[in-house]
């Protein structure tokens, strides 16, 4: 299964790619002048990227792949987002997407990586299923939780860690560029909407 650092880039694309739907943006703009933090999102980004990763704090319950890695936790994550983007004002179709397609990059993920640890695969199809599923394609490579600082250890998870780059960088550097260009658009509209209003 792949590396967290590999999850919270997968759950930073699917967030971008979810947050250049149409609608509502205005809220998340940023100024070309603004800092790279206030352009990739804020506090947003960074949370998608961490619920992307958050699945596998399982291990801490060894409960690995079960209820955290189902489309039951992809739904809760979708309800939580909702509550929260209510209390705090915000577009609430627009947080819950992104929150919820970040999530559930993880499963995506671990559905087509290399698993060889029994019960093979991940119950995402939970609470409907208590199956476990997994692709066979094997895109990302397995990394390594026991002996985390053996030097066996460090290698397979720097390759693994290396492919998962070389995989989701590009999509997410191509992801980078057009949100910077459509959000950067965003101000002169408003502008242009304010202007004809009046």
């Amino acid at each position: 299964m792949p590396s967290s650092v590999g999850h919270a880039l997968a759950g930073v694309a699917a967030a971008w790619t979810a947050d250049l739907v149409p609608g509502d943006r205005a809220w998340r703009t940023g100024p070309p002048q603004a800092s790279w933090y206030r352009r990739a999102g804020n506090g947003l980004t960074a949370l998608c990227a961490a619920l992307a990763a958050a699945p596998d704090l399982d291990l801490l319950l060894h409960t690995h792949r079960s209820y955290t890695h189902s489309i039951g936790a992809v739904a809760l994550t979708g309800l939580v987002a909702a509550v929260v983007a209510t209390r705090y004002h915000q577009p609430v179709a627009r947080v819950v997407s992104m929150c919820a397609a970040a999530y559930a990059t993880h499963l995506a993920l671990d559905w087509v990586s290399a698993d060889t640890l029994p019960p093979y695969g991940l119950q995402m199809w939970w609470p409907f299923s208590n199956g476990w599923f997994i692709s066979g394609w094997d895109l990302f490579r397995q990394t390594e939780r026991h002996n985390f600082f053996s030097v066996a250890s460090f290698r397979t998870n720097a390759l693994a860690l290396m492919q998962e780059v070389a995989i989701l960088a590009p999509p997410l550097l191509l992801l980078w560029l057009v949100r910077v260009k459509a959000l950067a658009r965003l101000p002169s509209e408003v502008s242009r909407r304010d202007h004809a209003a009046k």
